[in-house]
């Protein structure tokens, strides 16, 4: 019963943080979410996905914090498609247990997104959530993302390493002129942005606030000069 209880309430939750981020997510989508939750409380036993074991604490550091950054990805998508390109593609780089990959999915249907890790056991819980969740927009990659050469609109990535390495490793995969880098961050790594190579720019450091995490986080928007 405390079961049953503690997922109505994660579940009431989510909700309440996807309308706060005006998300406009169907019921389908939040039991979509959901599942996904508990598929990574199930593999995580296994083949340890991510540190967090706590499913409230899985909510907010990883669902709510990925759903944060759904609005800002749906508005470069709609930009894209304002430009004629239509059938966006998605790499998330170093997604481990599917953050925020499979989110991305789940809320733009329309994106095609492939999940990359080094990790075997990673790339497969990708490709079992995607059968799982019967997601046709969603692929598990596994190799290294320096090896990959299929391009794409947008590269995305969450806390996998610094911007100038993010960049460098996944630069053969991202589709010229269009294509953008999307790096996930706590702090403003101004830092890392100075290191950046100078064939790279900045073009929009973007504040998110995830619902019930009091914590600081951004978004790097970056593209090849």
């Amino acid at each position: 019963m405390t079961m049953a209880v503690t997922n109505d309430s994660l579940r009431q939750q989510l909700q309440a943080g996807a309308d706060a981020l005006a998300l406009g997510l169907t019921d389908a989508q939040i039991t979509l979410l959901m599942d996904f939750l508990a598929l990574l409380q199930k593999w995580n036993k296994v083949y340890n996905l991510t540190s967090v074991r706590d499913p409230q604490e899985m909510m907010t550091h990883h669902l709510l914090d990925s759903l944060a950054a759904v609005p800002p990805l749906r508005r470069h998508v709609a930009v894209l498609a304002g430009e004629g390109h239509h059938a966006v593609r998605l790499l998330d780089v170093g997604s481990g247990g599917g953050l925020p990959g499979v989110v991305f999915a789940i809320c733009c249907p329309d994106v095609d997104v492939s999940c990359v890790d080094t990790v075997g056991k990673k790339a497969a819980f990708i490709q079992q959530a995607a059968v799982a969740l019967k997601l046709r927009n969603l692929h598990g990659v596994h190799a290294r993302v320096e090896t990959l050469t299929t391009p794409f609109d947008i590269i995305s990535c969450r806390a996998f390493a610094s911007l100038p390495d993010f960049v460098t490793w996944s630069r053969a995969a991202l589709v010229a002129p269009h294509g953008v880098w999307l790096a996930m961050k706590g702090k403003h790594p101004e830092d890392e942005i100075t290191a950046l190579p100078t064939d790279v720019s900045v073009f929009h450091v973007e504040q998110l606030t995830v619902p019930g995490l009091d914590a600081e986080r951004c978004i790097i928007w970056m593209k090849p000069v």
